[in-house]
């Protein structure tokens, strides 16, 4: 078995950092108090990605973020720069237990979507900037589906789009070709798409909501995989471009439960994407049999580690983990990787950053004993 030259890699991450203090702290000074520019605000930021990608490098990891250092949350940040899309900041809610829940945003498709300035550009060409030799720098963006998904038919104006078949989906995939274009053009090769959906899917109250927008559960899965290839039709020739399925990440809190059953063969037969990021920490995300689907060629980044909790996993048991998962999907198209980021928004996890450098590492030491 053989170390992987390119993305995704043997021991690899989803991409976001607890953010430091003096980050957090400038935010609050440039968002609440109004006392710093857009311009020093970004310098806080450039320090603090600077610093973070010499932790990442350090601790033997190959795929290099900035952190998502920028963002607030992981997807308006995103969406809301696209021409045609408005976002609501989303609430927080205090479950029974006192633990909070992060109620998903509304987003609102209001007009025609299209690219209407590069999003992600100027982010990467700094993170690329930082990045040695070696390392290969990875911008992660929100999946497309999050423009139907949240708000169903309603979500989407009827005088933009009559029909959502084929024209909406034709101008969200453009959309993001152009902006994966931009991206590639300035030398990025490697990005990750952010999905909650298609994990909500495998979730019998998320199913039954869908329900209730008019939406059939069983057939979305396998819409959404014709959607995905729609943006992978304008994928440049040399990217890699995975999709990372996520349960919910907010102060240690997930949304979603439920085996892939559901949704396994629409993504991982049917999609084209080159990788699968999916989370399977815990019992939450049931057995590894849906990944007997996966495609020759295509590869499963396994979630095996809690980003959630700063307990940490035992080598041996990650190991009998790999090897349940590979009696059903060959081990060369495996790779391990923590489930989830650490900091999906800014308020990061319950978790400490000595705790997240010592989960990477163990994803390193696990990765090279199992594949070399």
């Amino acid at each position: 078995m053989t170390a992987r030259t390119t993305p995704p890699f043997r021991a690899d991450h989803v991409g976001s950092f607890l953010r430091p203090k003096y980050l957090l702290d400038a935010r609050d000074q440039f968002f609440n108090q109004k006392s710093i520019s857009a311009a020093q605000l970004r310098e806080v930021e450039d320090k603090a990605i600077t610093e973070i990608v010499k932790f990442q490098q350090d601790v033997g990891l190959h795929s290099i973020t900035d952190g998502e250092f920028r963002r607030t949350y992981f997807h308006i940040d995103f969406l809301e720069q696209l021409g045609g899309v408005k976002t609501d900041i989303p609430v927080t809610v205090k479950r029974p237990d006192g633990t909070e829940e992060l109620a998903p945003p509304v987003i609102r498709v209001v007009d025609k979507v299209r690219h209407v300035k590069d999003i992600q550009r100027a982010d990467f060409e700094y993170l690329k900037s930082q990045v040695a030799a070696g390392f290969t720098p990875k911008v992660t963006i929100p999946s497309p589906t999050m423009l139907h998904f949240r708000g169903g038919r309603a979500g989407i104006s009827r005088e933009a789009y009559p029909e959502l078949d084929p024209v909406f989906y034709d101008d969200v995939a453009k959309a993001y070709g152009e902006e994966l274009q931009s991206l590639f053009d300035a030398g990025c090769r490697y990005v990750q798409m952010d999905d909650t959906n298609l994990a909500y899917l495998c979730d019998e109250k998320m199913r039954e909501a869908a329900r209730q927008r008019g939406d059939d559960p069983n057939e979305l899965p396998h819409r959404y995989a014709q959607f995905i290839n729609k943006v992978v039709a304008h994928k440049p020739e040399g990217m890699t471009l995975a999709m990372h399925l996520c349960r919910g990440n907010f102060k240690s809190t997930h949304a979603a439960a439920g085996n892939y059953e559901p949704v396994a063969e629409a993504l991982l037969s049917e999609m084209k994407l080159d990788a699968f990021f999916m989370e399977y920490d815990d019992e939450r995300s049931g057995d590894f049999k849906p990944l007997r689907y996966l495609s020759k060629g295509k590869i499963v980044v396994l979630g095996l580690v809690t980003t959630k909790f700063g307990q940490m996993e035992s080598k041996d048991e990650l190991k009998r983990r790999i090897d349940e998962a590979s009696k059903y999907a060959p081990l060369d198209q495996l790779c391990l990787s923590p489930q989830c980021g650490f900091s999906s928004t800014v308020h990061g996890n319950n978790i400490a950053v000595e705790d997240q450098r010592n989960k990477l590492r163990l994803v390193v030491e696990v990765a090279s004993e199992v594949w070399g």
